[in-house]
């Protein structure tokens, strides 16, 4: 064909069409959206499809819609097909779960429901079903709400009334530590591999998504031994932590060869999903005793108990809240709590937090 006709056969390409290209193991494949973060309404192996089925399909996606004819279930369906829904693997599969029992709920009913005020109260009703769960119930409230800021920000509601739903689930846990009679017990039962998880993150206090991906060649020497130089995850910060004692004995154990500081039992790396259920699983085994309100320790706990492993390595309470995140005083505050669930560490615990904080407070 010649260019002319190549101009004319892509012209018929509605206007505001956003086309990606798909390669795959057949071949090559284009998709249709409306328009960019649109929904979805073609598939085609050719890039500027000529059949009438297509401009049909096309109009009947972009059609003016009645807000009484349009359905929660297309709402939910926009929603998903939008560049709203984020591309990270664990939190769009999140995101599409919740949508889902949101569309099995509300799917026949109109979406212009949700602009009524009335309509909290069915959205609260609808996620009563569980709270057995504070979590999960307040998850539905979350994703519920999404959807609706979405519908309301692409112009196909006018408003919702499913702000600031109320929440049952409190997540900090900042003041549960690990203490060393829990470590012991831990250690009496659990394989040398799952002790390691554990000890790593009393010694540096990394969220779970970061302690399994420390390696072996970010350890670096320092003047007066070593360090730990790591760019977390949620900030994109650079920490730079003290090698503990401790932490130095699982280095020299590590087999030469291994790349991440820690591996599963066959030598492999770790989630952070898989190194926290093994923590909870040899917790069990091992009966450690729950926190003061019933709480079970998790490996996320291990934050608290590393800031006073960090104290004793003689740093400032200024340097251990920039490591944790925290403010000097909650820092102080978290360290007072696990010399008071520690007696036999008390005395010492609290005579090195006296003086750092005198030498804060200079």
């Amino acid at each position: 064909m010649n260019s002319e006709g190549t101009a004319l056969r892509k012209s018929r390409l509605p206007k505001g069409v956003h086309r990606v290209r798909r390669k795959l193991v057949s071949g090559v494949k284009f998709h249709f959206y409306a328009w960019r973060g649109g929904p979805k309404f073609w598939e085609d192996c050719i890039s500027h499809p000529t059949c009438p089925e297509f401009f049909h399909a096309f109009a009947e996606v972009t059609q003016p819609t009645s807000a009484g004819l349009y359905l929660t279930e297309a709402l939910v369906d926009d929603f998903l097909s939008s560049a709203a829904v984020p591309k990270g693997e664990r939190s769009k599969k999140d995101i599409e779960l919740w949508a889902k029992r949101f569309q099995l709920e509300f799917g026949s009913d109109p979406a212009a429901m949700f602009e009524e005020p009335a309509s909290r109260g069915e959205v609260n009703s609808w996620r009563k079903r569980w709270l057995h769960s504070p979590k999960q119930h307040d998850m539905a409230a979350t994703h519920a709400t999404r959807i609706l800021n979405w519908a309301v920000e692409e112009g196909k509601l006018r408003e919702h009334h499913c702000h600031k739903l109320k929440k049952l689930y409190v997540a900090n846990r900042t003041e549960i530590v690990w203490t060393s009679d829990d470590l012991k017990r831990f250690n009496r039962v659990a394989p040398r591999w799952v002790q390691r998880i554990l000890a790593v993150g009393c010694e540096t206090g990394l969220r779970v998504s970061d302690l399994v991906q420390v390696r072996l060649d970010q350890f670096e020497k320092t003047q007066h031994g070593q360090r730990l130089r790591f760019r977390t995850s949620k900030r994109g910060r650079v920490a730079y932590i003290p090698v503990t004692h401790s932490l130095r004995c699982l280095l020299e154990e590590t087999p030469n060869g291994q790349e991440t500081l820690l591996v599963s039992e066959l030598g492999k790396p770790l989630s952070a999903r898989w190194a926290s259920n093994q923590i909870t699983k040899w917790r069990r085994e091992a009966k450690v005793e729950p926190w003061e309100d019933g709480r079970e320790k998790t490996l996320a706990d291990t934050r608290g108990t590393a800031a006073t492993r960090l104290l004793n390595a003689d740093l400032s309470l200024r340097q251990i809240a920039t490591l944790m995140g925290w403010s000097v005083r909650y820092a102080s505050q978290v360290i007072e709590i696990y010399a008071r669930v520690s007696p036999d560490e008390s005395d010492a615990v609290l005579a090195r937090l006296e003086a750092a904080r005198t030498r804060s407070e200079k």
